[in-house]
């Protein structure tokens, strides 16, 4: 008897690695378990929609190509950083608002 596994990573476009059938990024799930050290358990609690093979699966993903998540994080941490100075930026926020506005 031979088992078929269905659990599968897609990469998009830009080389972002999306669980299968899902609207969930690899990324997502190693960051909960990142940044609070969930298990996958704790990890299916917080994405019910997720199966645990799905959680495992993204993880071993993870870790077989950890470099390149691991510096996708780090852009998405260097973007969010930028974004966060420019709407703290008064003058930003007064261009934002008058665009607003204007529509």
């Amino acid at each position: 008897m031979t088992a078929a596994f269905t659990t599968q990573i897609e990469l998009d476009d830009r080389g972002i690695a999306w669980i299968a059938g899902t609207r969930v990024k690899v990324l997502e799930v190693v960051l909960d378990k990142i940044a609070s050290g969930a298990s996958p358990e704790e990890i299916h609690f917080q994405h019910p929609n997720l199966s645990l093979a799905q959680i495992h699966g993204a993880l071993t993903y993870y870790y077989e190509n950890q470099r390149e998540i691991d510096g996708q994080i780090k852009i998405g941490l260097e973007d969010s950083e930028k974004l966060a100075i420019e709407v703290s930026d008064a003058d930003f926020r007064q261009r934002l608002s008058n665009l607003k506005r204007s529509q």
